[in-house]
């Protein structure tokens, strides 16, 4: 399926759960991919209580690693083939806390799909459409990423 499907279709067939998710992170932080097209993908997001800090909320580095994932994934759907990304800056903007057990969106854009550095944004909002902390990003396709 690597060779087979771009970027936008494998992210895709994640969120079928025709293909495995990469990585066991998403089940840790309470991430599931539900859709994806070349420059976007949307992310449903339940945190759970363990991420939580002293003061209740979702830890600000949980939510950094969400729209870093968001971008990410955004990067990866414009490829020929899907190519994980490495984060070359990301400026996170915290605008509400964020409660565990409530469910988010988040939704990832690619704004620049360059060949080799390409920019991209994300939202985190809560149920009531409200954005709840959003982030700009540049990413870099890893390009030593051997597909199995």
């Amino acid at each position: 399926m690597w060779d087979t499907l771009t970027g936008a279709e494998l992210i895709q067939a994640m969120a079928d759960g025709t293909f495995p998710q990469i990585s066991d992170i998403n089940d840790h932080i309470g991430q599931v991919i539900t859709s994806a097209e070349p420059g976007r993908v949307d992310i449903s997001w339940t945190p759970a209580e363990k991420l939580c800090n002293p003061g209740g909320t979702v830890h600000g580095g949980y939510i950094a690693m969400i729209l870093d994932n968001a971008v990410c994934l955004a990067g990866s759907s414009t490829c020929e083939h899907f190519m994980p990304m490495l984060t070359l800056n990301l400026n996170v903007d915290y605008l509400r806390g964020v409660r565990a057990g409530e469910t988010y969106t988040v939704a990832g854009t690619c704004v620049h799909p360059g060949s080799t550095r390409m920019v991209a944004n994300a939202v985190i909002s809560d149920a009531q459409g409200r954005p709840v902390a959003q982030a700009s990003a540049s990413v870099l396709p890893n390009k030593a990423f051997k597909r199995k």
